[in-house]
């Protein structure tokens, strides 16, 4: 039998013999001991807008795992391992109470702590409670969205506020939502189907937003941004963040200053309304399991606004929402999904040539693997406080013109 050829690459770049390629799995993977996701799991993420969240249970996916999220009928949210801790059914089929949520099958009644409280079957209704409890994890409502704790109890910080969301005046309020908007740009799309990293990649790109948005198939957000930027990427006490600079037809200069806050949270100005000085949102790329994300906003708005983010549906591309749009005008207009999608589920990291645009998105990895490895060896990360006067994040994004001497 003739030995098999040496997969190499050839001298003219021919696809012939490329090498087998693979994600930067450091970073993809966010399941339960994994390095990312133990990363995660020392912050609070959000897992549901707070709205949503009912007596009626309802199953959530988030890194990796999959839980129970209801709410009791005193208000109390819960966060529930599904799977009831006596014989294994699912407590998707509880019945709320005020107390808590009782399974299906034989009726054990757990709290929003996972206390068991009831086991209506067993002599006494149960003489050994104090021993049975269903796995949980801790949650707290801000922000319209419901935030939960999922790593080492000994290690739980205290759920950060945000200077650009607190001091709401009366006209104002705070709206949560939950979706893969920031990837379609309209409401139709709940989970998109690839990783937590494009996304989170594509927040300190600046430059995509001059070709993607702006000049390779049309102006897609403000007209301003059909200018090359001239771009700095500066690090902050809790990630980064890059100043784009463009001149405007009238010869004002303004500045653009988004910001990436570990581990996986971003601040974008207003991409349509470059008046608006102050970004007024907070988003979180938020893994569901390894090639699956969605997106959580907290979001300031005027209280007479109808639906602060998507008033009007969403974006429209030559009139139509992204979900109305055919194959073919996606490929003659592609967004941020597209570009995103088009990596595959979880990109190819080896074979990326980063370059010097790509300045940020190398500064974002660099901090996550450094603090991945400091999780590792049982070091606290950047940007968790356990003292609540320390709590408060300080955030420079905004449009903003520049004033000249």
């Amino acid at each position: 039998m003739a030995e098999a050829t040496e997969r190499r690459r050839v001298p003219d770049g021919s696809a012939y013999g490329r090498p087998e390629q693979h994600p930067d799995y450091e970073l993809t993977q966010v399941g339960p001991g994994t390095p990312c996701g133990e990363l995660m799991r020392r912050y609070w993420q959000p897992v549901a807008a707070s709205s949503q969240v009912t007596s009626r249970p309802q199953y959530v996916r988030i890194l990796g795992e999959d839980l129970i999220v209801f709410r009791d009928k005193s208000g109390r949210p819960g966060l529930l391992y599904p799977r009831c801790m006596h014989r294994g059914t699912t407590l998707f089929y509880g019945k709320v109470t005020e107390e808590g949520i009782a399974c299906c099958y034989h009726g054990w009644l757990f709290d929003v702590e996972g206390r068991c409280l009831n086991q209506p079957c067993e002599p006494e209704g149960g003489r050994n409670l104090d021993v049975a409890r269903q796995p949980w994890y801790p949650v707290e409502d801000r922000y319209g969205l419901l935030f939960a704790y999922m790593g080492p109890p000994e290690k739980k910080p205290v759920l950060p506020r945000f200077d650009i969301l607190e001091n709401i005046g009366p006209d104002e309020e705070i709206r949560g939502y939950l979706g893969a908007f920031g990837a379609t740009g309209d409401t139709s799309m709940a989970v998109a189907p690839y990783s937590w990293l494009h996304m989170n990649d594509n927040v300190m790109d600046p430059f995509h937003v001059y070709v993607l948005h702006s000049t390779f198939t049309g102006v897609q957000f403000a007209n301003q941004f059909a200018v090359m930027p001239k771009v700095d990427f500066f690090t902050t006490d809790e990630g980064v963040c890059y100043s784009a600079k463009r001149v405007l037809d009238d010869g004002r200069e303004y500045d653009r200053i988004s910001s990436w806050i570990m581990p996986n949270i971003m601040s974008v100005p207003n991409p349509i309304d470059i008046n608006q000085e102050r970004s007024n949102m907070i988003t979180w790329s938020l893994p569901v399991d390894d090639s699956h994300f969605t997106m959580a906003t907290a979001m300031r708005v005027p209280r007479n606004v109808p639906d602060g983010l998507f008033a009007s549906g969403g974006f429209r591309f030559n009139g139509k929402l992204w979900h109305e749009m055919s194959i073919e005008e996606h490929q003659d207009t592609p967004g941020d999904y597209e570009a995103q999608a088009g990596q595959g589920p979880i990109s190819l990291h080896t074979e990326e040539h980063l370059a010097g645009s790509d300045r940020g998105i190398i500064m974002q990895r660099r901090i996550l693997k450094q603090q991945i490895k400091l999780v590792a060896e049982g070091g606290d990360p950047i940007g968790v406080a356990y003292d609540p006067v320390k709590s408060m994040v300080k955030i420079c994004s905004g449009n903003y013109y520049v004033a000249h001497a």
